[in-house]
């Protein structure tokens, strides 16, 4: 028996209509734009001790933040003076992150330089 002789058309779905008005007229759905917020950022700051290099600071600085050698001695300087410094603003995962690798370097290295992240308000 030839399948082909039987064979049925495909059948098609129906095609979806839009909601029509009174009248005949078309119904416009108006778009909406949804406002979100920005994520929250955070500021990494790292603080002023008396047993860390300053050199170290600035290797830190220019590591893992990217700073150049005189935006990171500027840095390293308002950390020595004001006792904190910040070194970047990121997202909450990022600056948790910069802030661990701050601190595993100085412990790495025997220093005992420290580094938070506070939210910015």
């Amino acid at each position: 028996m030839n399948s082909m002789a039987t064979a049925q058309p495909p059948i098609q779905p129906p095609k979806p209509q839009l909601p029509r008005e009174e009248g005949g007229g078309s119904v416009v759905l108006e778009r909406r734009t949804q406002k979100v917020a920005p994520p929250p950022m955070y500021q990494v700051v790292m603080l002023n001790d008396d047993f860390t290099p300053m050199e170290f600071v600035i290797v830190v600085l220019q590591e893992f933040f990217g700073k150049d050698r005189e935006a990171a001695t500027q840095i390293m300087l308002k950390i020595h003076l004001d006792g904190r410094g910040v070194c970047g603003v990121y997202s909450r995962d990022v600056a948790s992150t910069k802030v661990e690798q701050v601190l595993q370097a100085a412990n790495k290295a025997g220093h005992p330089l420290q580094a938070v992240s506070e939210p910015i308000e």
